[in-house]
């Protein structure tokens, strides 16, 4: 294992960057992360997030085969809320999200019971202008928020509610993997997530989670969750206003909530995206980057950009919110 790791990691070009670390230019990606895993992994829990350059990765097995240097099991996305390309097990496309909208601040699945500890994001093509994935240092974030407003998330979580239908956002296959109802109600049962079909064959679920949790690594606790990116208020005006004519305030493909059932205001979401700008690391893509992200540590975006844009996604290490030690208990809404 390399001794000179954690000093070059400690490196930023630029303020407002992650972390960065060169590999040996040329080197097999999987054969070299998996001589400084142990190193990376540990800058990883320590800093949120880490930028790799040099690997010069150039598809889908490349990021699969990181993964399983990382030692980290893939972990399967359920409940997805857009398409994606699943390439192999743990590994996929972006999620489908028109280019000129961002895709705010979030930690990935933090409304299932179990999620992926760590995110690989693998640059094949980057794009001509935009297009980052940011970070945000979830315990910065926590610690920022009013403490009015982090109270009351902590004590009561939050609610998740979910409109499935094939007209807009994922499909039910593509969220459950499957169509059958008895199949899909089963998973429902087993997640602690409340069902109902709509007379019209649509299915809407609701789901309470907590809002904070603890690392289970360093103890420390995160702001874990997707309360604003998942929020009414988050979408563009005009998307908002249609999707509400079309289908009804109780319609919308996804929609979050106090943990009371109480709506959220504007103003709170605004906060929490205000929040999140203030401590967003980015760094622009070149071809081949790795970005390793702790799932729990830092929430993750994805900015607006112009010209192709082609980063692979592999989720791996998979963690119980049980063992997070959540601030709010689950529970069926």
């Amino acid at each position: 294992m390399s001794s000179s790791l954690p000093a070059a990691l400690l490196e930023r070009e630029h303020p407002g960057e992650p972390p960065l670390v060169y590999a040996d230019s040329g080197a097999d990606a999987a054969r070299w992360v998996a001589g400084q895993r142990d190193e990376l992994l540990a800058a990883v829990v320590a800093h949120g997030a880490v930028t790799v350059r040099g690997l010069a990765l150039g598809g889908p097995e490349e990021a699969a085969a990181v993964l399983g240097a990382l030692d980290a099991a893939p972990v399967a996305e359920r409940e997805a809320f857009a398409p994606r390309q699943r390439y192999r097990e743990g590994v996929y496309s972006s999620a489908k999200w028109p280019p000129n909208q961002p895709m705010c601040m979030h930690q990935e699945l933090s409304y299932t019971l179990e999620f992926p500890g760590l995110l690989l994001f693998a640059c094949l093509s980057a794009p001509e202008t935009g297009g980052a994935t940011g970070v945000a240092d979830a315990a910065g974030v926590l610690d920022a928020l009013p403490a009015a407003l982090t109270e009351r998330f902590a004590r009561e979580g939050w609610l998740l509610t979910r409109s499935y239908n094939n007209e807009i956002g994922a499909s039910l296959t593509e969220a459950f993997g499957t169509e059958d109802p008895a199949a899909i109600e089963r998973y429902c049962r087993a997640q602690a997530v409340d069902c109902a079909w709509q007379p019209d064959g649509s299915l809407r679920t609701r789901q309470h989670r907590s809002a904070v949790v603890h690392h289970p690594v360093s103890g420390r606790a995160c702001w874990f969750n997707q309360i604003a990116f998942l929020n009414e208020w988050t979408m563009a005006p005009e998307v908002r206003e249609y999707l509400i004519e079309e289908y009804g305030p109780e319609g919308l493909p996804f929609n979050t909530r106090h943990g009371n059932g109480d709506p959220i205001d504007e103003d709170t979401v605004d906060t929490l995206n205000q929040v999140y700008a203030a401590h967003t690391l980015r760094r622009p893509w070149q071809r081949g980057d790795l970005l390793l992200v702790d799932n729990i540590r830092a929430a993750h975006s994805r900015e607006p950009y112009e010209g192709p844009r082609d980063v692979v996604v592999a989720m791996g290490g998979p963690v119980r919110l049980a063992d997070c030690a959540p601030t709010a208990e689950v529970r069926f809404p």
